[in-house]
């Protein structure tokens, strides 16, 4: 209890001392903002079309605005450069980032097994968004679900230019989002890792994607219900990663517990891997943030430095709780620390300034640190890399604080007609919607895959090791 209440105590002077930083008007923070870049760097229409994907409720620059509707969409090298790096950077966190990271938390009698699951969650996921995901995400203007005329990606050309982006072949935004996609479903293999059927991972995986990445996207990108209400969500707060987090924690719970769960030890095989994969998680999380501007303008630059100082605000944040817990700060400290101040700067990445950035990792970290320990015994589920402790917390304190750091005041760029009480409220809500969805959705998507094919191994299996038992093949040689 001692050593809670001293994490806490942390967190706050990390927090009293950060929004003392945050209050410091930014001397150049008009030069972020797409619309107050010099008409050389970016024609008017061009920073018009620049604007975030995520930002479909935030109001554009009074300049942009007009440009925009007057002027007929115009390809621009530049932005579509970008936006093809940015989809390979989103590539990189997943295979193989997300793979080598998890990899190396899980027990090396799985090491495979966990490969496996990511690179063929992202093969299955891609082929499914451009069949129907990209359509009922961005197409149509229902609440939760868009509509089918783009079903098969028809009527889509390598002259057409997207209608969200309007400076971008379309061809390059679906597979820019495609990467959204893949990437969210993935995460949650860190939730029910070493226990489960490789066949009730995939059913699964088709099934929560139809039924809650597909309407999340929409709701919040698409024009959906949560767009209307003006929720702000940059690159995948409550999208990716709340959407990701509570589903592990309903995969958790379903599936029970890990044998030996609390009384063998459980200690990640290869940190050196870990770190490997963390390392190239944040590299792509520059695509994913700074790609979502959806141009190679100021936004862009703006996410792009707040993912490089949150990131590293969280992982010095984390370390210090720990050391306060343990008397040490480890490497698996820092490699978590960075991952949740990613997460947290994901909803927020290009509506928050430098300053407010760096507030949002300090608060982060310790938060995420109860989350993997003290919230986890209170929940008591064995969520196994801990996808609930640190993309479920640290995506609902990003999603949350981006209504607080957007105010101008404290450096951000805020919405038309904003009002920080007001804002916050909707961010909470889009929490809440969130949670409740991807929670009924995933309780219901694991029953079925339990129906059909069973979700896990048989107890010999699982004690030998998914790598042998589910593929017949083992990660290192014995």
């Amino acid at each position: 209890m001692k050593k809670l209440l001293a994490s806490l105590c942390l967190g706050l002077s990390l927090l009293s001392g950060g929004v003392a930083l945050a209050q410091t008007p930014p001397a150049e923070a008009p030069a972020v903002t797409a619309a107050a870049e010099p008409a050389a760097a970016a024609p008017a229409p061009e920073a018009a079309a620049a604007a975030p994907v995520a930002a479909a409720a935030a109001a554009p620059a009074p300049e942009a605005a007009p440009a925009a509707a007057e002027e007929a969409p115009v390809l621009n090298s530049g932005d579509t450069a970008w936006m093809l790096t940015s989809t390979v950077l989103v590539i990189l966190m997943i295979i193989p980032g997300l793979a080598l990271f998890y990899g190396g938390l899980g027990r090396s009698k799985n090491m495979l097994s966990v490969l496996m699951q990511v690179f063929v969650i992202f093969s299955l996921i891609t082929v499914l968004w451009v069949i129907y995901g990209y359509t009922l995400a961005f197409g149509g203007e229902g609440k939760f679900f868009g509509g089918f005329d783009k079903l098969f990606l028809k009527g889509i050309t390598p002259d057409t230019l997207s209608s969200a982006l309007k400076t971008i072949p379309e061809y390059v935004f679906v597979s820019f989002q495609a990467t959204f996609a893949a990437i969210t479903v993935a995460l949650i293999v860190g939730s029910f890792a070493e226990r489960i059927k490789f066949a009730a991972v995939l059913i699964f995986a088709v099934l929560w994607f139809t039924f809650s990445y597909i309407p999340m996207a929409h709701m919040v990108w698409g024009g959906g219900l949560l767009a209307a209400d003006g929720a702000l969500d940059f690159a995948g707060g409550t999208v990716v990663h709340i959407n990701a987090g509570i589903a592990g924690l309903v995969g958790a719970y379903v599936l029970g517990k890990r044998l030996g769960f609390g009384k063998e030890s459980m200690a990640p095989h290869s940190l050196t891997l870990s770190m490997v994969g963390a390392a190239l998680l944040w590299v792509g999380w520059f695509g994913f943030n700074a790609g979502s501007a959806g141009a190679a303008n100021g936004i862009a630059g703006l996410a792009f430095v707040n993912t490089i100082v949150a990131t590293g605000a969280a992982t010095l944040s984390w370390l210090a709780a720990e050391a306060l817990h343990k008397g040490k700060a480890s490497m698996l400290g820092a490699i978590s620390g960075a991952v949740a101040g990613l997460v947290a700067i994901t909803p927020a990445a290009g509506f928050v300034g430098p300053m407010g950035a760096i507030v949002m990792g300090l608060i982060v970290g310790p938060l995420c640190v109860w989350g993997v320990g003290g919230l986890k015994r209170m929940l008591g589920a064995d969520d196994a890399f801990d996808v609930f402790g640190v993309h479920g917390v640290g995506g609902i304190v990003g999603a949350i604080l981006t209504g607080v750091f957007c105010a101008a005041s404290l450096g951000g760029i805020e919405p038309a007609n904003y009002s920080m009480g007001h804002q916050v409220w909707v961010q909470v809500k889009s929490v809440l919607v969130t949670l409740v969805w991807s929670g009924v959705v995933a309780f219901v998507s694991y029953k079925v895959a339990d129906l059909l094919v069973g979700l896990r191994v048989s107890e010999e299996e699982e004690r030998q090791g998914l790598d042998i038992s589910s593929h017949g093949e083992t990660a290192y040689v014995r």
